[in-house]
């Protein structure tokens, strides 16, 4: 995919989602913050890669960010205003690439075709992600995630690398003892899957972890008995993301991160051999 990073300020809100997206794809991120890693909700948490300003003043990084970066997108709900118009204005004087996405006039997947096209049109390999903090618009981490991640899947399918392991997934009736820890998850889909589709995710590097997810979404979903939501294996999968609840598509992302990491210890071994 010709997108590789995914930057923003960190703040709550629409920032911490393209941050949360990059993190959950295995893309890039970063960006810089006000001093002292200053967030609405207190100093941003040392997971997310940001490099901090010299100064506290939010403008300062707003306006790094988007020298940073090859383009920014801004996702609103209504018109803009206080930061996410400052950023507006700031690209339009810079001369940078800037789309704005008010959500309340465009739906979710076609706001991912506009970011979509926005990325090809402008060669886009570093985003800068902007938009409301939480505190104003409540909806806007999901809104963010929803769109950022239905642009990686439409820019994913434009490679069509879904097809190099899409014919060894294994059909048939599924069993209905499914695993209540991913350990026992890891052991199932070891057990159902093909060695050589054991093998191809061992060796995937972790840049095609998108196209593992994207391809193996829906049959790890129901394999493991998300469909049925099988309550015990997503609250072991919060448990092991560290947050109080996850939904079923990041669980299965969190399976296939921790199933790819199984395989390369004996699996890889089995290739030099």
């Amino acid at each position: 995919m010709m997108l590789k990073k995914i930057i923003s300020g960190g703040q709550t809100g629409a920032d911490r989602a393209a941050l949360d997206v990059a993190l959950k794809f295995n893309l890039d991120h970063g960006g810089w913050i006000s001093k002292g890693r200053r967030t609405e909700e207190g100093p941003l948490p040392m997971k997310y890669q940001l490099r901090e300003m010299e100064s506290t003043d939010y403008r300062d990084r707003t306006k790094q960010n988007i020298i940073d970066s090859n383009g920014t997108v801004i996702l609103s709900r209504g018109n803009l205003s206080g930061g996410s118009k400052l950023t507006q204005t700031f690209a339009k004087v810079l001369g940078r690439p800037n789309c704005f996405i008010d959500l309340l006039k465009t739906e979710e997947f076609e706001a991912s075709i506009i970011l979509k096209s926005f990325i090809l049109e402008n060669g886009i390999q570093i985003l800068n992600v902007a938009g409301p903090r939480l505190s104003h618009h409540p909806w806007i981490y999901t809104d963010v995630k929803t769109v950022l991640e239905v642009t990686l899947y439409q820019l994913f399918l434009d490679t069509r690398q879904d097809m190099v392991i899409r014919d060894h997934i294994p059909d048939g009736p599924v069993k209905a003892d499914f695993p209540q820890t991913l350990e026992a998850a890891f052991d199932l889909l070891r057990d159902s899957l093909p060695l050589k589709t054991r093998i191809f995710i061992a060796k995937s590097s972790p840049r095609q972890i998108p196209m593992l997810y994207f391809t193996l979404m829906e049959y790890v979903r129901h394999r493991v008995g998300f469909d049925t939501e099988n309550k015990a294996l997503l609250h072991a999968c919060s448990d092991r993301m560290q947050v109080d609840t996850c939904d079923i598509e990041d669980a299965v992302m969190e399976i296939l991160k921790r199933f790819k990491q199984d395989l390369e210890t004996d699996h890889l071994l089995r290739v030099m051999k």
